[in-house]
């Protein structure tokens, strides 16, 4: 417990120091986060809710909480926040076909003598919940590329008030092209950093190449890996056009204010 309140006090101290006013709404986001996370467990153990719902519902609230706590309500962050619902939907029709088809809900084999003991008739779809625990994966990640995004064509707009949509849509796309191989590459590194372990195990059971890729473990969270990455490539146009279609339709409106005024 000690150790947990001096890193807390550390990531706090350098949130704050870096980030002022927003590295300390940030931090205070992450309990906010974990709160909402814990509510929609709670009611994903009840059989008469429906997870995607439930799911659904919980990633609109903790986009409400990354983009809206955190930098105020504007046209830069409803703008992220649309896309990032768009994104959802559609990534949720992928979801739920790949689902279906791979047959990753569950427990695994390596799970099962841990869960021996326990009955496994819980009385949940665990093809809803497969699909639950991808779409919550993803949301961090397209939340973040939404808002970076339009913070950058939001500069790029005050730079070059008189930039066509067009050209504005092309920049944010080009923006995006650099964000996308790294936050890709992240994805792909914290799913080894988390599961080193179990490639660890793979290796001393002598699993070969073929059943590690087979394992039902190894591709549920790969599938995981690459929906994410999906909707990280995903939100990219879609933020891109919103925001290029809004600020360009703003920046118009206020030209013309502006001249009836003179």
């Amino acid at each position: 417990m000690n150790v947990l309140l001096l890193l807390s006090v550390i990531l706090l101290l350098l949130m704050i120091s870096i980030g002022g006013t927003k590295g300390a709404l940030s931090f205070v986001s992450l309990f906010f986060n974990f709160g909402v996370l814990m509510i929609t467990v709670f009611f994903m153990m009840d059989s008469d809710m429906d997870p995607i719902f439930i799911t659904m519902i919980a990633c609109a609230v903790i986009s409400c909480i990354n983009l809206f706590f955190i930098n105020e309500v504007n046209r830069k962050t409803a703008t992220a926040f649309l896309s990032t619902l768009i994104t959802i939907i559609v990534l949720l029709l992928l979801i739920d076909i790949v689902t279906n088809i791979a047959m990753i809900q569950g427990f695994s084999e390596e799970q099962s003598e841990e869960l021996a003991p326990y009955s496994l008739y819980i009385g949940v779809d665990f093809v809803k919940i497969g699909a639950s625990v991808i779409i919550m994966s993803t949301i961090g990640a397209i939340t973040e590329v939404a808002i970076s995004i339009t913070s950058s064509m939001g500069e790029t707009l005050n730079h070059h008030p008189s930039i066509s949509r067009k050209n504005l849509f092309l920049s944010g796309m080009r923006i995006g092209k650099d964000i996308l191989g790294t936050d890709t590459n992240t994805l792909f590194f914290a799913f080894f950093g988390g599961y080193l372990a179990l490639l660890i195990w793979f290796k001393d059971l002598d699993y070969s190449i073929g059943e590690i890729v087979n394992s039902k473990i190894f591709s549920s969270e790969m599938i995981t890996i690459f929906c994410a990455g999906i909707g990280v490539a995903l939100i990219i146009p879609v933020t891109a056009w919103i925001n290029a279609y809004f600020a360009i339709k703003a920046r118009d409106k206020q030209q013309r204010s502006e001249v009836s005024e003179e």
